[in-house]
């Protein structure tokens, strides 16, 4: 091998390196807004009890609508809500007691 094609290669080689460091910033990127975003989405459990459940619904910032959303959610899978604390301050925080209507 000539020295000239050693550098041309050397060269592709670098610009190749470029490109995927490039592309894997991109997909960090890409990942990094997609936790930022999960980590808004509200975070719902749900315990069964013997005569009920327990439903918990958390989210890291207050959602307009959300409460009327989960209390219509309820009715219409025909649940009814014996008990329920709810706060919407800064955060979101629903923790329902019910059963079956």
């Amino acid at each position: 091998m000539n020295e000239p094609s050693i550098v041309l290669d050397a060269s592709n080689y670098i610009k190749e390196l470029k490109q995927k460091v490039e592309r894997l910033s991109e997909e960090i990127a890409t990942a990094e807004s997609s936790i930022h975003q999960n980590n808004l989405r509200p975070r719902v459990t749900v315990e069964t009890l013997e005569k009920g459940f327990l439903v918990n619904v958390h989210s890291v910032q207050s959602c307009p609508g959300l409460l009327v959303s989960i209390l219509t959610t309820f009715e219409e899978l025909g649940l009814n809500v014996l008990e329920a604390r709810v706060s919407c301050a800064d955060t979101f925080h629903l923790q329902a007691l019910g059963g079956e209507v």
